[in-house]
């Protein structure tokens, strides 16, 4: 039986995480609010189980049907099956975090920032 593993991808750098769930989060650029997604892997693809909002504003309404509960908008994305994320990340602000076995990472645990746009999928 084989372990399910998230690979995290820039340029030439590659990492496995070895997680079948795991949370991205990050930190609205303008609006400094916080921005949750979960995610499962199955198979070879991502499943989007959740995502929280801790505020709104600058283009990051709460879609409807949201509910506010414990400070967050939570809700479902209509698209929920994906096979990869794409990040942009810059030095210029607070770097994604990877979440997985109760604890968070900054993604520049394992890929440089610098090393650019950065891609999340389910390792094959």
């Amino acid at each position: 039986m084989s372990i399910a593993a998230l690979c995290i991808v820039a340029g030439a750098v590659t990492a496995a995480v070895p997680t079948a769930r795991f949370t991205l989060a990050w930190q609205h650029s303008v609006e400094k609010v916080l921005w949750e997604e979960d995610y499962a892997i199955a198979g070879g693809w991502l499943l989007a189980t959740g995502t929280r909002i801790r505020g709104s504003g600058a283009g990051m309404e709460p879609p409807a049907g949201s509910v506010l509960q414990g400070g967050a908008w939570h809700y479902r994305p209509a698209d929920r099956w994906l096979r990869e994320l794409q990040l942009a990340r810059s030095t210029y602000t607070p770097d994604y975090q990877l979440c997985f076995d109760g604890g968070c990472r900054p993604l520049s645990h394992w890929v440089p920032v610098q090393a650019g746009t950065t891609t999340l999928r389910p390792c094959p």
